[in-house]
């Protein structure tokens, strides 16, 4: 799936607090490896998840190869604003 990086870290700011640890519980990941998902580039403590950036308009254009964090991510969004 492609998405660009601006609209990738706009899911991210509109998460509420607690939600990458939700998330990360869910999937049973470091919550590291959630923020790498969103753009964060600490490795040290969590893994790099199938993610790659082409330079383009809207920060850039992602390919993610798998879309578990994303959809959460989305749903959680979806549901803090009903």
């Amino acid at each position: 799936m492609n998405i660009t990086f601006d609209e990738l870290r706009n899911i991210k700011h509109n998460l509420p607090t607690g939600s990458i640890a939700r998330i990360a519980e869910k999937l049973q990941l470091e919550e590291q490896t959630v923020r790498n998902y969103f753009g964060a580039k600490k490795y040290e403590n969590g893994k790099v998840v199938g993610t790659h950036l082409q330079p383009g308009p809207g920060g850039g254009i992602v390919n993610l190869e798998n879309t578990e964090i994303l959809d959460l991510a989305r749903q959680i969004v979806t549901n803090s604003s009903q």
